[in-house]
């Protein structure tokens, strides 16, 4: 037999209160007389619904008690819908009520067919937001540009401003280690832009050679050098109505920078050994990992060219500083690579998670993409093992300069890899953690930690 939806009924007159619960046979009537017998039910069964009479002692006269609770209710659990009652013909306080938070209304008398409607489309409409919930956290990751893996705050924010500015044509820099996923960022911004019909171009500025890199960006003519035996395009060129993507600009060297710079302000380029002025439309997006600022300082990098490419910055935090991110991402790839290497393969033991979630990664996503790869090869059963991962435990410590920091990142840290664990389940995450889920709840309001 299915359980019935709890309705948690604050009324503190005892006749109503028998009334209620025998009018309302379809649900699991939960009753509290006062605030604290109200917060108390609230947290222990989390009702989706709550009827609440704003007139209770210590002020029955009044609504200043109910509208505590109100208040309360709503900001220990915001999706509760709250349907506010009042026996003094107090109109003004029951818009007050709803401008609070709360769902609906009604006037005591109490009309109990035209009330159980209310509840019955309150619970309806919660069930509808539930289901919605469920599918957006099933869907993790496939509406975040390039279908990037996270649930680290830092990284979601990041994200936002990706989506936000894909649909001008600023030009976007992106700093963070390597390995970080600037080149998936750089390419779901492509994706999500005008200029997804184009070409994306990928060019990485530190894996060529100074004295070819002006010909792989610019293109030469025929016969501009030995070796030119025939006229090629550029890369810039090549991205025309799409987008350009400069990997390791701070690996420009300074004569080239210049060219680059006058490119961006005009638009225009010449090849090598040409004399025609190309115009070309393409998108610019640059990633580092270097400190630019510093190289500004030092004269290695132009400052001009850096506010040509930094009309829009965003930074990708190491993998290390976003606790949680490594299990989520591995459980994604491993199923990938089970489909391409190991079809017997169906996830990870508990060992292997929680090496996964204690690991450094100074390698980053590339690291933990090269050891899942192995781990899929290399897997003799149908649960890839720490010992197929080649993981040791060991992570250093924050490094906090008092204790409530570092209480706080420990909380943080632990809550998002649990959640992480639990795959979105708070209840498992909870169990993980060792603490209710109203308390879980709490925690990750707290923290803005999304689940």
């Amino acid at each position: 037999m299915p359980k019935k939806p709890i309705l948690l009924v604050v009324e503190d007159d005892e006749g109503l209160q028998r009334q209620l619960r025998w009018a309302y046979e379809d649900y699991e009537v939960v009753i509290a007389g006062d605030r604290k017998t109200a917060i108390d039910a609230l947290r222990a069964n989390e009702p989706a619904v709550v009827t609440l009479d704003l007139g209770l002692p210590p002020d029955p006269d009044g609504t200043s008690e109910g509208f505590a609770i109100l208040e309360t209710i709503l900001s220990l659990k915001p999706d509760t819908k709250v349907i506010v009652a009042s026996g003094h013909g107090a109109h003004e306080g029951a818009l007050r009520a709803v401008a609070m938070g709360a769902y609906d209304y009604y006037h005591k008398p109490v009309d109990f067919d035209e009330l159980g409607l209310i509840v019955k489309r309150a619970f309806e409409l919660a069930s509808l937001e539930q289901e919605n919930a469920r599918m957006a956290a099933e869907q993790a990751g496939e509406g975040n540009p390039g279908g990037f893996i996270t649930a680290d705050p830092v990284v979601l924010k990041a994200l936002k401003t990706i989506q936000r500015v894909a649909v001008t044509d600023v030009s976007v820099l992106l700093l963070g280690a390597s390995g970080t996923g600037k080149e998936v960022l750089a390419r779901g911004l492509h994706q999500a832009s005008p200029r997804r019909e184009g070409h994306f171009v990928a060019i990485n500025c530190a894996a060529i050679p100074d004295t070819l890199l002006e010909a792989e960006l610019f293109g030469y003519e025929k016969g501009a050098f030995t070796g030119a035996v025939r006229t090629a395009e550029g890369k810039i060129e090549l991205a025309q109505g799409g987008t350009l993507f400069l990997d390791e600009i701070g690996d420009v060297p300074l004569s080239l920078q210049v060219k680059l710079l006058r490119f961006l302000q005009e638009r225009v380029i010449e090849r090598i050994g040409g004399r025609k002025a190309i115009e070309v439309d393409t998108r610019i997006v640059a990633a580092t990992h270097q400190d630019l600022p510093a190289m500004i300082a030092d004269g290695r990098f132009r400052e001009d060219l850096y506010y040509r490419l930094a009309e829009i910055v965003v930074t990708i935090p190491p993998l290390a500083d976003r606790p949680g991110d490594a299990v989520l991402i591995a459980r994604q790839q491993i199923k990938r690579y089970a489909r391409e290497l190991n079809p017997q393969l169906r996830g990870f033991t508990p060992e292997a998670i929680a090496a996964l979630d204690a690991w450094s990664w100074p390698g980053n996503v590339r690291e933990l993409e090269n050891r899942l790869k192995r781990a899929a090869i290399m897997a003799e059963g149908k649960m890839v093992t720490a010992d197929d991962l080649d993981l040791s435990p060991g992570r250093e410590d924050g490094g906090f300069l008092n204790l409530r920091a570092a209480r706080e990142q420990a909380d943080r840290t632990a809550i998002t890899r649990a959640v992480a664990r639990a795959e979105g389940n708070i209840s498992n995450a909870a169990k993980l953690l060792g603490i209710s889920r109203p308390t879980l709840y709490d925690l990750l309001k707290q923290y803005g930690i999304s689940a």
